[in-house]
């Protein structure tokens, strides 16, 4: 399987990083385990975020980003490039967002989007 560790397309902020290590310590994930971000067609607005703990896979591209093992099938970086993944706990709303800046729409959800 392909492993790269140059540059992430996408970053994350404090808040979710923060949040990413709890998730990981909680859930004792093995140390095979990482972060999948990527894409799935679907929801309202055509395609879908994908978020969540996973192993690799063929075709992956593996990232380290302060420590934090992400997957990224290498054709979701086209969709993905430039994405910022945040963590919000706050009155209003509490779990990840994404600001994605190769959206042309996003639904009202936050977590469908199209290009």
């Amino acid at each position: 399987m392909e492993t790269t560790t140059s540059v992430a397309p996408v970053t994350l902020t404090e808040g979710a990083k923060r949040e990413i290590k709890k998730l990981i310590a909680q859930q004792e994930l093995s140390e095979d385990y990482g972060l999948r971000l990527g894409v799935e067609g679907g929801g309202c607005a055509g395609m879908n975020y994908i978020l969540g703990f996973d192993q690799k896979k063929e075709g992956d591209q593996e990232y380290a980003i302060d420590g934090i093992r992400v997957y990224m099938h290498k054709a979701h970086g086209l969709y993905l490039a430039g994405m910022e993944v945040d963590f919000q706990d706050g009155l209003n709303a509490r779990g990840f967002t994404f600001s994605n800046p190769n959206a042309s729409s996003t639904c009202g959800c936050g977590t469908s989007f199209s290009v």
